[in-house]
């Protein structure tokens, strides 16, 4: 944990491009293009820019001006014909140089053609697949994203807790499944402490995701689904915990406990993993949105997000052993009474 927080919140994101001006363009125009950049340094010699279209064609900028370390302006001549049947088309943009190596704005700039003739368009456009070598920088940093940009860290809180509290409701599962096979009060104490503690993680990742969204999204929480089905499984581990509390019976209590637990397991793998695949979604992993894939998740993030959920979950299993032990001394101390 001690290096996920260090790590985690002290290596700094890789450059990247916050916002361009103007957003669209007319092909057989020059244009005249303002950049802001977000840790870059567009004050340094030899910056160049290129407007590139899908995986292979682009042009290079006629030439870079800084007006500040992080805004620059960049002149293209677009060439009367786009190499595309489209009208309008959408063209990445990319910035280079020494000390930033390079950074991409995805749809930067949608530029339309008044006539259409992918063949003529071929020419005027370079061709390279290597484009990509440009922006690679080997520091470890980690990745710029649009929209999230330093919250990109809240993936080793935010995902590493729901990551570890699955991992303690299949150990709760586990005991639980044990406890009807062989009823033992001490499997019940010990499914009862993994799932409170899984429960904690819940709430703690229900609140670092609202913080996430309000950043994000605008809002602390909205009508997505998995938001919402998020909040129906976490209210069915809540009636968990005043199932027991509502019980005086010990075997009784453990035996309902044991089948109701099993059953907000599975609906909560219904309601999480399942229920939001089956319509779109704002939130990663759902609704075509990619999670975990190299939008995402890439090199850096992984070398701080796996140790943070074997962490959260080293964590949850010291504390839930805390539980039990507590537990199993107010059992002695009651019974000697």
């Amino acid at each position: 944990m001690l290096y996920t927080l260090i790590v985690g919140m002290g290596t700094p994101l890789k450059p990247g491009i916050l916002e361009v001006y103007p957003y669209n363009a007319q092909a057989g125009t020059q244009l005249r293009l303002k950049v802001k950049g977000y840790n870059s340094n567009y004050d340094q010699n030899e910056t160049t820019a290129w407007l590139k279209i899908d995986s292979s064609y682009y042009i290079q900028s006629r030439f870079c001006a800084s007006i500040t370390y992080d805004v620059m302006t960049a002149v293209f001549d677009i060439p009367e014909y786009l190499p595309s049947k489209d009208s309008i088309v959408q063209v990445n943009l990319i910035v280079s140089n020494d000390e930033d190596k390079g950074s991409i704005l995805p749809s930067a700039v949608f530029i339309k053609q008044n006539a259409i003739d992918s063949l003529k368009g071929l020419a005027p456009w370079s061709r390279s697949n290597t484009l990509e070598e440009v922006y690679t920088m080997e520091e470890f940093r980690f990745p710029y994203r649009n929209v999230i940009y330093e919250t990109v860290r809240n993936t080793f809180y935010h995902v590493a807790l729901w990551f570890a509290m699955f991992i303690l409701l299949i150990i709760s599962l586990v005991y639980n499944v044990g406890y009807l096979r062989s009823p033992s009060l001490e499997l019940d104490t010990k499914a009862y402490a993994f799932t409170a503690v899984a429960i904690l993680y819940g709430i703690l990742g229900l609140i670092t995701g609202s913080i996430w969204a309000k950043f994000a999204w605008g809002a602390f929480w909205t009508t997505d689904v998995k938001l919402n089905m998020t909040a129906v499984a976490m209210l069915i581990y809540f009636a968990y915990l005043v199932l027991r509390s509502s019980i005086p019976d010990l075997d009784r209590r453990a035996k309902l406990s044991a089948v109701y637990s099993i059953f907000a397991f599975f609906a909560l793998i219904a309601l999480v993993f399942i229920i939001p695949r089956m319509t779109d979604s704002l939130h990663p992993g759902n609704g075509g949105n990619p999670a975990f894939g190299g939008e995402d998740l890439d090199n850096t993030l992984r070398m701080v997000f796996y140790p943070s959920i074997i962490g959260f979950t080293l964590l949850g299993i010291w504390i839930a052993s805390l539980k039990i032990r507590i537990s199993n001394v107010a059992d002695k101390l009651q019974s000697q009474e």
